[in-house]
């Protein structure tokens, strides 16, 4: 992920703590070709939240069943909202299936299921987020990285530092893109020179859409368990209720319109 002498002084639980650790990675995304504006945006004043590191350790094994999941997901307000607004950005959606190959049912479905259609994107600073994770030990290279793709983000101009907030483990968005997938895929659909996957409908759809078609998505085969494109859900989504749930949710959007 970095070259050698950051990655090694950029160590989980730096014994030195918090303070010296962001150092390092300061250090480490300046050896990356980040710029010190960028860094200093998105670092300066960040501090160590021991909330987030509660909420890490304290996920526990997805024990709900796919019916008992799905019920209550895939309720009759999002399947009424998403009917809606797969009519109302009809021009859009039908500009990404024609560019990505992947339907309007499958976007929205994701759409709905991660932020209520962005309704709930989460108001964690996504910086103290990143930080706090990369600095503790449970998946420390995983969120070092992700730090880094954070940085790549505000220095390609997408959006400023001060305006990324989301979920407690660093996802931004409408439809929770980590950086690292931010960064790779998302893209510019309205045209107005950013990628803002918070604000701009027409980049978070496109976004989504590209995503999956770079991971393997089968323009016009069927997204069922067991189908051509289920396995691309689960790029997406690797738990399988939550996958299995996309995939329903689609085909219910699907058959209403």
């Amino acid at each position: 992920m970095f070259g050698a002498a950051p990655a090694e002084a950029a160590t989980c639980r730096d014994p030195r703590g918090f303070d010296a650790f962001m150092e390092d990675m300061r250090h480490t995304a300046s050896a990356e070709g980040i710029s010190a504006a960028a860094i200093s945006s998105a670092l300066d004043n960040v501090a160590y939240d021991p909330k987030i590191v509660s909420k890490d350790h304290g996920q526990h094994v997805f024990k709900q069943s796919f019916e008992q999941f799905s019920s209550r997901m895939v309720n009759s307000y999002r399947l009424r909202k998403g009917a809606t607004l797969i009519k109302q950005y009809a021009g859009t959606f039908n500009r990404i299936e024609e560019q990505f190959g992947v339907p309007a049912p499958i976007i929205v479905a994701i759409w709905g299921l991660e932020t209520d259609f962005g309704a709930v994107n989460g108001n964690t600073p996504t910086f103290r987020a990143l930080a706090t994770l990369a600095f503790d030990c449970r998946r420390s290279p995983m969120f070092q990285e992700e730090l880094l793709y954070g940085l790549r983000v505000v220095q390609r101009g997408d959006l400023p530092a001060s305006a990324m907030h989301g979920a407690w483990a660093g996802e931004i968005g409408q439809t929770q893109f980590m950086p690292s997938s931010y960064f790779k895929y998302a893209v510019d659909f309205n045209g107005n020179g950013r990628r803002d996957l918070i604000h701009d409908v027409p980049d978070v759809l496109a976004s989504t859409a590209n995503f999956l078609a770079q991971h393997g998505w089968k323009r016009g085969a069927g997204w069922a368990p067991g189908e051509p494109n289920f396995p691309v859900i689960k790029e997406w989504n690797k738990a399988d209720v939550y996958s299995r749930t996309i995939a329903y949710f689609a085909t219910r959007l699907d058959q209403s319109h």
